[in-house]
This record gives C-alpha cells, sequence and structure tokens, in this order.
C-alpha cells in the first residue's frame, strides 16, 4: 500500500505555475498545475542544464524550461523532440483540494541527481 505525503491544496499552486518541495536529500520536486486544474510533479531539474522547471511557463501539460525554452512534459518528464532526454517524475494524488506525493518516491526516487557546474571547468580532485 502507497503511503501518501500531504504537501500543499491545489489552491496554493498558482494556476500555469509551479511550487517547489524541498526535500530532506536531493534536488526539491516542483508540483505544476495546468489551467484546468491538472497537477503533475517532477524533479525541479531540466535535463539539458538543470534549469529550474519551476520557474518555466505551463501550457497545457508542458513546461518551458527558463534556461533555454525547451519543453518537458509534465505528464512524462520527457523533452520534446528535437531536444532530448528526460526528467524523473513523481506520483502525485489529488484528494478532496489537498495535493500529495508518494512518501516513499519522495523520500528516495531521483536522490542523487544534482544541478550541473557552471561553465566550462571541471571539478578535480587536488594532488596528494
Amino acid at each position: 500500500m502507497t503511503a501518501w505525503t500531504p504537501i500543499c491544496r491545489v489552491d496554493d499552486i498558482p494556476r500555469l505555475g509551479a511550487r517547489r518541495v524541498a526535500r530532506a536529500q536531493g534536488l526539491d520536486v516542483a508540483i505544476f498545475r495546468s489551467a484546468d486544474d491538472q497537477v503533475f510533479a517532477l524533479l525541479d531539474r531540466c535535463p539539458h542544464k538543470g534549469g529550474p522547471l519551476s520557474q518555466g511557463i505551463v501550457f497545457g501539460t508542458s513546461v518551458a524550461c527558463p534556461l533555454h525554452n525547451w519543453t518537458i512534459g509534465l505528464c512524462s518528464g520527457q523533452a520534446a523532440a528535437p531536444d532530448e532526454g528526460c526528467t524523473p517524475k513523481f506520483a502525485v494524488k489529488v484528494e478532496g483540494g489537498d495535493v500529495f506525493l508518494d512518501t516513499l518516491e519522495l523520500a528516495s526516487h531521483a536522490t542523487q541527481e544534482t544541478r550541473p557546474l557552471a561553465g566550462p571547468c571541471q571539478r578535480t580532485l587536488a594532488a596528494a
């Protein structure tokens, strides 16, 4: 049986916008609300350059990444062609106007994902 964590009310999410849900481990989860009050949840990270999807514009069942305008499907997390890539999605449930996320997914799903480092340099280990 799935345990659900209460997050907010549907009305707490801006229509055609998002809210971020902080986690103890891993990147935030973005919860999106469409014009017709459908609710979706994705990791708050574009698969392209790691942009914060929660700051993008929702249209239909997609969100436009605020960095490079990639279109990401809210149902699947999949980038629209010709772009390629996918951001992890999360199970979400709406009941009586309350929004819930799967407790196990919230604690363990995609917790190893990180944002890319900015700029052309890479981190290296210091020589001993």
